[in-house]
């Protein structure tokens, strides 16, 4: 299984594994992603979703013998499961070490949250190839690092360290050397003890998504969140929230 997961805690965690290629993605792994992500999203036992690669690397981009074929499909199946990532409705995190490169670089862009190793590398590579990067895939990069830093990374193709991404905004911590776990777990569990109803509601208006107002209004209203939140902290216990996606 080149995409093994479990859930634990609320938490369910998908692992890139292709370790004789540093994980990169075949067309096969591309595939399996979105129906895989679907099924966790229905899953109510899911609060927050992780993707990690497989040992000492997140993920070294997309298998590159794929491209020799149809480069265009090798691209569709890529942004097809990029779109599936960032359309996940519950909070997603990427756990990052080593080599973040490519269309690993485009998955992690692709979720909520970043959270990297120190020595981590993270690059965005299509000028190497002589690939046009997609129009949504662009945007997004901009979005979390500004257009300079856009600009750089892939008219460039280099790689920059955990620092300088943390520096620009396209990772959000940079944990010591065997910290990520401990980190990640512990962040986990501050956000799957929080309002789903938050969490849904933020991510689709941090989005962009516009003309929702009104439905979150009456989700809220209906939701009994709002009251349990107060009611907890009034009464010094932790909230028993129950609006789920």
């Amino acid at each position: 299984m080149e995409l093994p997961h479990s859930v634990t805690d609320g938490v369910a965690t998908v692992v890139i594994h292709h370790p004789a290629k540093r994980n990169a993605m075949t067309a096969g792994m591309w595939r399996a992603l979105p129906p895989l992500l679907d099924e966790l999203a229905a899953d109510p036992a899911v609060r927050v979703l992780v993707l990690t690669g497989e040992g000492d690397t997140f993920c070294a981009g997309a298998d590159i013998s794929t491209l020799r074929g149809s480069p265009d499909e090798a691209q569709g199946l890529a942004g097809l499961a990029e779109e599936a990532l960032a359309a996940f409705p519950k909070p997603s995190l990427a756990a990052i070490r080593g080599y973040c490169v490519g269309g690993g670089c485009q998955l992690a862009a692709a979720c909520d949250l970043r959270f990297a190793e120190e020595g981590s590398l993270f690059g965005v590579t299509p000028a190497k190839l002589g690939i046009v990067y997609p129009a949504s895939s662009t945007r997004r990069l901009v979005s979390l690092v500004g257009p300079g830093t856009a600009k750089y990374l892939l008219f460039s193709g280099e790689l920059i360290d955990a620092e300088r991404a943390l520096r620009t905004g396209l990772v959000d911590e940079v944990l010591p050397e065997g910290e990520l776990d401990k980190r990640v777990g512990e962040f986990t569990r501050v956000l799957v003890s929080r309002s789903q109803l938050t969490q849904a509601a933020a991510k689709e208006f941090a989005n962009g998504r516009t003309g929702r107002d009104g439905h979150w209004a009456e989700q809220a209203r209906g939701s009994g969140d709002t009251a349990e939140g107060v009611a907890a902290f009034l009464e010094r216990r932790a909230p028993r929230f129950t609006w789920s996606v």
